[in-house]
């Protein structure tokens, strides 16, 4: 007997992307497609993809080509309206590591970042002694997945989260996804002579911090240290402060490039689906019915 198709109402969780590779990898971590059509709003702008992840029945959503913070706030006040009981949500991707090895912080390429919090780093005010940013401008993810993360960071385990990558590379996604390799992470701003090759056992790394958002893609080493400096944040991305203006979201990245000049694609791939994997560890350490119990987004973010 086939299952019953889901209504709109049933979906709890969403899943938000900003570009193609994320969405595709989204995609490959459901246990069960669904297959349901749904479109957005009457004159909304999106298509969602349904399926169930870990027990919890999830939307998965990305942005058009319009990509950044008010792009992705579009997307996520138009989603909590489409599906109005969602509990709460992961915006999951790519992001720009920012290694300090004076803090002790090796960031590297293919390393996950989860935001504790987040800062939107290009909000402020001009003054005549030029632009005063807004220090407490900081938001966090939900409670519920604030505590999934620090269950994980607890555990310091990888392989929790790694299993889910493995599986996809074990199938037909090898090529798509697959490690670039060490010898192929040159640094970025750090002083290759200051970086010990990682043992096997420590190849793969989860940093827990706070994260940068903005709109301005930075490609200049200087722009970067000095934003990492200022807010003492672990990675630079485009589009957590708009969603978390409508939402709490837990968020979700894979290192991909340093933010400097050297930025290119190669290890955007491999890097979503590092994100991704520990996107599916979050959601199977949040058991599906810890939901029920919640609040509905819609309850608290109109």
């Amino acid at each position: 007997m086939s299952r019953p198709a889901l209504k709109k109402e049933d979906y709890t969780v969403v899943w938000l992307t900003a570009i193609p590779i994320e969405y595709e990898i989204a995609q490959l971590m459901l246990d069960e497609v669904h297959d349901n059509n749904f479109h957005s709003v009457p004159g909304g702008s999106y298509v969602y993809q349904a399926g169930e992840v870990c027990g919890h029945n999830v939307i998965i959503a990305t942005l058009p080509k319009e990509y950044g913070n008010s792009s992705a706030a579009a997307l996520a006040s138009e989603v909590k309206i489409c599906f109005p009981n969602l509990r709460f949500g992961l915006l999951v991707g790519v992001a720009a590591g920012l290694p300090n090895l004076s803090k002790g912080k090796d960031i590297r390429l293919g390393d996950v970042l989860v935001g504790e919090s987040i800062v939107a780093y290009d909000l402020g005010k001009i003054t005549k002694d030029g632009f005063e940013p807004l220090l407490d401008n900081v938001t966090k993810p939900d409670m519920l997945v604030a505590s999934a993360f620090r269950n994980l960071e607890v555990k310091n385990d990888p392989k929790i989260h790694l299993q889910y990558y493995e599986k996809i590379i074990n199938g037909d996604h090898r090529d798509r996804f697959k490690d670039p390799g060490e010898e192929n992470d040159h640094g970025g701003g750090c002083a290759q002579n200051k970086r010990e090759k990682r043992l096997d056992s420590e190849r793969h790394r989860v940093w827990y911090g706070r994260i940068g958002s903005g709109d301005k893609v930075v490609k200049y080493d200087q722009t970067s240290n000095e934003l990492r400096d200022r807010y003492d944040i672990i990675g630079l991305e485009m589009e957590a402060a708009g969603v978390m203006k409508c939402m709490p979201v837990g968020v979700i990245r894979g290192v991909c490039d340093y933010g400097t000049q050297s930025k290119d694609k190669k290890w955007q791939s491999y890097a979503a689906a590092t994100a991704a994997a520990y996107a599916k560890a979050v959601l199977k350490t949040i058991p599906p019915n810890r939901t029920l119990g919640m609040y509905r987004i819609l309850d608290n973010f109109i």
